[in-house]
């Protein structure tokens, strides 16, 4: 019986066609030959009937095809030659294709190549011995297998759920892969797109009319391809918010300092905190159609750029056209609005801080050498004073300058959280504060009820001055003893206070309000116009853009954060000093809370008002019995807890500028 006889009889045996007599002597012959053709057989390399040469005879022909199951016509070649120089020319063909048990295979098989496992099997049996230099192509393969498994590619088709949306050979030519199969190898570099175009055929189109597709298409290897935006293995979709921050990063890696000037912007920070649904590189230049800026069809030409900022503000005005979403405050001649106010700022911080932080320092070590001295302690007697019984305390401030305080307090507090985790975007602590706050939304939110608040106390504040004054224009004392404006007195106890600092003079006497006091005080004012006024353009962005050119925007965002960075530093260290830190006043002061003060320590810090008031009589309507015990507990609480608060904010801004 010849081989093609016996062939069809096997055929008839595993149809079940064949007669009883046929089925015996077919049975019979394939007993005595001892040939495996008609039984199972598992895929094993070594099997000589299953070597890739049997293969080589059929698939090596170049015109070598079949249908497939969806009818198209599938070609089948393999070149022999490629494929040995390949990474995977010295296995055989059913090492991978494992459905295939026997030669010539049944028509139709599966395409079910196991590249995951196969290459997890390895890396298993290559941990059971000694891991070397030649395991580090497949160690890398393994981990691009972890990135590939949790990505969109590895997900079942929404049309077909039994099969994935991209396997390792849809993108990987597993027959030809060399040893450099990355897209670091030039060559592989300039097939990515047409490797990704065989499923995203449209995408293909209109990314070949970029300025990246024009670019590969001459040949320049520099210019994107799928896989510099999308990665290679950790492939997210682009309309969730993981692939869309993905995207923005991956960006950056080629047009760093654009992608360094974009997380200056409100966009760029709050993206680095992991928002996605602002504007991002594609939101405003285009996806896979990116154009050139000066191309009439880029969506930045200026001729386009209104219409594109209109996509997310509906209601955009031609002012919007001229913001700087890449400016940077280092490039006077492209930028010198940002030049001017960032190196103004800069100057503004400087001096504040430097003049006060020295007060600060100076004025420590005084206080600190005359109390190891015993000077000035006590500062009075009270048995020694002829005082209404229990009236041993100055009112220092009423409940309504003390609610104003708070509430002031409070909103500062607020402002500050909100706006630094913002400021300080690319901080570690930054991203877990923000999730804290609810997201940048809910921040957003919470940053503009503690402007409302704040605001609401400076004009309260404003209209009830405005009224005293109105009400009392001809006897207001504009620069008198009580008046919180400032005189050339404050600055004669000015210079008084260094020389006593220096040991120079004796500790100036002040009166009711001293001239750190009155700069405490105006401090805010100055604040609250530059902050406030910057916020404003910010928070109606339409209305600013229709009077203001674009770039007044970025002036904005420079002069709003760094006088944040001013109000919080100085709150938190000056002022923290003056009122609680200081040897005199450590650990805490409650005047602010209880508005009264002990007399001892009014006369001391207050003199020449005591001696005023003593002299003529008056002092008396200023003493009040000392605060109640839950009053003071809960004066001491309160205060203990904004102090914390406060140095925690400071500790935020220190980190955010070490970059930690």
């Amino acid at each position: 019986m010849s081989r093609s006889r016996l062939a069809i009889s096997c055929s008839d045996v595993k149809t079940g066609l064949a007669s009883p007599i046929k089925l015996w002597l077919a049975v019979l012959v394939v007993s005595l030959m001892q040939l495996p053709m008609c039984s199972p057989v598992q895929a094993e390399p070594d099997n000589p009937k299953l070597r890739n040469e049997r293969c080589i005879r059929c698939h090596g022909k170049e015109d070598y095809s079949r249908k497939g199951a969806d009818g198209q016509q599938r070609a089948l070649h393999v070149s022999a030659e490629q494929y040995l120089q390949s990474i995977h020319g010295g296995q055989d063909c059913v090492s991978c294709h494992r459905d295939i048990v026997k030669i010539p295979h049944r028509k139709g098989i599966d395409r079910n190549v196991g590249c995951v496992k196969c290459h997890l099997d390895s890396w298993e049996e290559a941990q059971r011995g000694d891991i070397g230099p030649e395991h580090d192509r497949l160690r890398v393969v393994v981990e691009q297998i972890g990135t590939y498994m949790s990505s969109l590619h590895a997900r079942p088709n929404i049309e077909d759920q039994s099969r994935t949306n991209a396997t390792c050979y849809d993108c990987h030519d597993a027959h030809y892969m060399t040893s450099v199969s990355s897209v670091n190898d030039p060559q592989n570099k300039l097939k990515n797109p047409y490797v990704c175009g065989t499923c995203h055929t449209a995408v293909l189109d209109t990314y070949m009319t970029s300025v990246h597709g024009k670019e590969i298409g001459m040949g320049n290897t520099a210019a994107a391809v799928c896989s510099d935006c999308h990665s290679a293995h950790n492939i997210e979709r682009p309309d969730i918010i993981s692939g869309r921050l993905s995207i923005t990063a991956q960006c950056g890696d080629c047009h760093e300092s654009m992608l360094e000037s974009y997380l200056q912007t409100y966009h760029g920070k709050i993206t680095q905190l992991g928002y996605g649904e602002t504007a991002k590189c594609y939101d405003c230049h285009g996806s896979h159609g990116i154009k050139r800026v000066d191309e009439t069809d880029s969506m930045v030409h200026n001729g386009n750029r209104l219409k594109t900022c209109q996509t997310c503000h509906e209601d955009a005005t031609a002012g919007y056209v001229t913001f700087q979403p890449h400016g940077t405050t280092d490039n006077f001649a492209e930028y010198p609005e940002m030049w001017l106010a960032s190196k103004g700022m800069i100057g503004l911080l400087l001096g504040t801080f430097s003049f006060f932080w020295l007060h600060s320092a100076l004025w420590f070590y005084r206080e600190y050498q005359d109390r190891k001295h015993g000077r000035d302690r006590p500062h009075i007697r009270i048995d020694e004073l002829d005082l209404p019984e229990g009236k041993t305390h100055f009112r220092r401030f009423t409940k309504w300058w003390r609610l104003a305080h708070l509430v002031g307090a409070l909103s500062i507090m607020l402002l500050a959280l909100t706006g630094l985790t913002v400021l300080f975007s690319g901080s570690s602590w930054a991203p877990y504060v923000m999730n804290l706050l609810g997201g940048p939304v809910a921040a957003g939110y919470l940053h503009r009820i503690g402007a409302v608040g704040f605001m609401g106390v400076f004009f309260i504040h404003i209209i009830y001055f405005a009224y005293h004054i109105g009400r009392n224009w001809k006897t207001f004392d504009w620069f008198g003893p009580n008046s919180l404006v400032p005189n050339w007195h404050d600055f004669d106890d000015a210079i008084a206070m260094f020389r006593w600092f220096f040991g120079l003079g004796p500790r100036p006497q002040l009166d009711h309000y001293s001239y750190w006091e009155k700069f405490d005080y105006w401090a805010p004012f100055w604040g609250m116009t530059i902050i406030g006024v910057s916020g404003m353009m910010m928070w109606f962005p339409a209305v600013t853009a229709t009077y203001l050119p674009g770039w007044v925007f970025n002036v904005a965002t420079i002069v709003h954060g760094e006088e944040a960075i001013l109000a919080v530093v100085f709150l938190f260290t000056v002022h923290f000093f003056n009122n609680h830190f200081r040897p005199d006043k450590f650990p805490l002061d409650t005047t602010m809370f209880t508005g009264r003060v002990p007399l001892e320590h009014y006369r001391h810090e207050h003199r020449r008002e005591y001696d005023r008031l003593v002299a003529s009589g008056e002092l008396e309507k200023y003493l009040v019995d000392a605060p109640t015990e839950p009053m003071a507990r809960g004066s001491s609480i309160l205060g203990t807890v904004l102090i914390v608060v406060g140095l925690t904010l400071l500790t935020l801004v220190l980190l955010g500028f070490l970059g930690i």
